[in-house]
């Protein structure tokens, strides 16, 4: 395995950058991408919290193009990740700092009641059907609602989470996501499409993820798809500054540390 380091000095593309449309990918720009999720995944400890590294890199991917296109704060480095392809038993809801490679919380998270019981296999961005949005969102203002102190969330996805902000989807607190209600229930209780959050943590969930962070929503599902998962940019922007050692080559080789994103 080569041994990878990948620097990326600012966050503040060119005018050129963000006008030219990236056809091709250089040879060896995908491994390039590889390495610095997994850089990312090994660091920050995710395989012992269960995460899948596929859902990081297809977080990471839509991170990178809305750094890309200038639609996150330069500073933003704190990124969300709910997977809801696993149970609702399970702590599926990570907060990660990517700058640092640093897992800041693993909590669990509640699904809409429309899109099952245990397991969310029901997705939809209507009004009224109670289910979670998958995709992409953006973090919006703070403020007091029903469920108290709660985090509007803006979904980025046409079609797929678009109706977040009139449907009322939030991040807010709730008495049945927990331990207690998993002992008493065998699951999680659910919400009308929120991911909610044990009250707990609530506070700090909003206070890390408040003002225009990302959050990316996973789930089984076919026919999800979003323009933010096109890694041809992403791989684009790593790949010159991607610096290969070839001297330390072991089957185990460690991947080098001091990959940042700013």
């Amino acid at each position: 395995m080569l041994l990878i380091s990948i620097t990326v000095i600012s966050w503040k593309p060119t005018n050129a950058t963000k006008n030219i449309e990236v056809k091709t990918v250089p040879a060896g720009a995908k491994e390039y991408f590889e390495q610095y999720v997994n850089s990312i995944y090994q660091v920050a400890q995710l395989q012992q919290t269960g995460m899948n590294v596929a859902v990081l890199q297809k977080a990471l991917t839509g991170y990178l193009n809305l750094k890309l296109e200038n639609k996150l704060p330069e500073n933003s480095n704190i990124i969300t990740v709910v997977d809801f392809s696993k149970s609702s038993r399970e702590k599926r809801m990570w907060i990660i700092d990517v700058l640092n490679k640093t897992l800041l919380l693993n909590t669990w998270v509640a699904h809409g009641q429309g899109s099952g019981d245990d397991m969310a296999t029901m997705f939809s961005n209507t009004n009224e059907s109670h289910q979670s949005s998958l995709g992409f969102y953006l973090t919006e203002d703070v403020y007091m609602g029903k469920h108290g102190r709660s985090l509007r969330l803006n979904g980025l996805d046409e079609g797929i989470n678009s109706a977040a902000l009139a449907r009322g989807i939030v991040v807010h607190a709730a008495d049945y996501v927990g331990q207690g209600a998993i002992n008493a229930m065998g699951r999680l209780g659910r919400s009308f499409g929120c991911p909610a959050v044990s009250p707990e943590v609530s506070n700090m969930v909003i206070n890390t993820i408040k003002g225009h962070s990302m959050m990316f929503i996973h789930g089984n599902s076919s026919t999800y798809t979003s323009k933010l998962l096109d890694e041809t940019a992403p791989m684009n922007y790593l790949m010159p500054v991607a610096k290969v050692d070839t001297t330390h080559l072991a089957d185990n080789s460690n991947i080098d540390t001091n990959a940042v994103v700013k």
